[in-house]
């Protein structure tokens, strides 16, 4: 009686285990998809990120009345993306003051580097420019190609006596909005005003140019 009840006993458990082992042998319809992607992260840069080796100027005897012509320095986009750029000219004089210095510059944007017939003519319009025969923004200039903008300008009272001036910014001025692969060229021109007096002698006057860089983007920041 005893291995009776042992055999149905077992039965029954090999029976629970065999149903409960059926349940997963169920099956339902099912469908997936995937969808996957990357993205790469822009640069922006200019000079590839290296500083201007070029010096702004260097002039010795610099005199009252004199006008001293900087050397271009050249600015470019050299990441993969469109930026706005913020050019700073910073000065200072050991004596004396500023107020007697009168700063001027020629800019020129271009894909393509134009002749230099290009760059004589705009050293003549910032000579113009500082003589006042013209106070026009836009240089016209004989020769200019397809695709070369120029601008100049020239400060003074308006800066006088001031360590930092802001000569151009994108936000405010399409000029300074640089495209991938374009250039800006800048020429600076200092000139000593005829009533410079004798505290000027032997004075030294030193320049930065400080080139700041962002996005298009509104709301972007230096």
């Amino acid at each position: 009686m005893k291995k009776t009840k042992n055999f149905l006993l077992g039965t029954a458990i090999a029976g629970v285990i065999i149903a409960t082992a059926s349940v997963g042998t169920y099956s339902w319809f099912t469908s997936e998809i995937n969808a996957q992607g990357n993205m790469d992260n822009g640069t922006l840069e200019i000079n590839n990120g290296a500083d201007i080796e070029e010096t702004l100027f260097s002039g010795v005897k610099f005199a009252p009345s004199q006008l001293q012509y900087g050397n271009w320095v050249s600015i470019s986009n050299t990441g993969d993306m469109d930026t706005i750029l913020k050019a700073t000219y910073s000065h200072s004089v050991d004596k004396a003051s500023l107020e007697k210095y009168d700063i001027g510059y020629m800019a020129m944007k271009y894909t393509v580097t134009p002749g230099q017939d290009v760059y004589e003519d705009a050293k003549i319009a910032l000579e113009n420019l500082f003589n006042g025969t013209t106070n026009e923004r836009s240089v016209s200039t004989a020769n200019l190609p397809k695709g070369v903008e120029v601008i100049g300008k020239v400060m003074s009272e308006a800066v006088a006596d001031s360590g930092e001036i802001l000569l151009g910014e994108g936000d405010d001025d399409s000029f300074w909005q640089l495209e991938e692969g374009q250039y800006i060229d800048i020429m600076v021109g200092i000139k000593l005003d005829e009533s410079a007096g004798n505290e000027y002698q032997g004075a030294k006057y030193n320049a930065g140019l400080k080139i700041n860089a962002k996005q298009t983007d509104n709301g972007a920041e230096y």
